[in-house]
């Protein structure tokens, strides 16, 4: 069982940035990847990027490329999202997710961090 727990979400003007951290309880070789997804007021679920643990591969969805930037800490058993040029639509809770073998949905996930963008 891993538990994972998001913090660094808040209240950011447009345009600024944050930093989001995820840590997971266990030793993170037990993790094959973990990503970020977030979920707006009213919207589905949607996913943001992930990191494949060991290789440090990422992917992200093309419209935050170059926006948000996925990376990890094997020392820490963390996670990081840092999210710059924030918008309004931005504005969601913010779920970290893991993945402990390939192929197999994500099994784990954190409680979400508010992240409020205001124009």
């Amino acid at each position: 069982q891993v538990q994972l727990v998001e913090s660094g979400g808040g209240l950011v003007q447009a345009g600024g940035s944050l930093r989001l951290s995820c840590v997971a309880s266990k030793r993170t070789f037990s993790i094959y990847r973990m990503a970020w997804f977030r979920q707006a007021p009213g919207k589905e679920r949607e996913f943001v990027v992930r990191i494949t643990w060991s290789s440090g591969t990422t992917y992200y969805t093309d419209s935050l490329k170059g926006l948000f930037t996925i990376s990890r800490d094997n020392a820490k058993n963390t996670a990081y999202l840092q999210m710059n040029d924030l918008k309004p639509e931005d504005t969601a809770v913010y779920y970290c997710a893991a993945m402990s073998r390939f192929g197999t949905p994500y099994d784990y996930w954190g409680q979400g961090t508010q992240v409020t963008v205001s124009s």
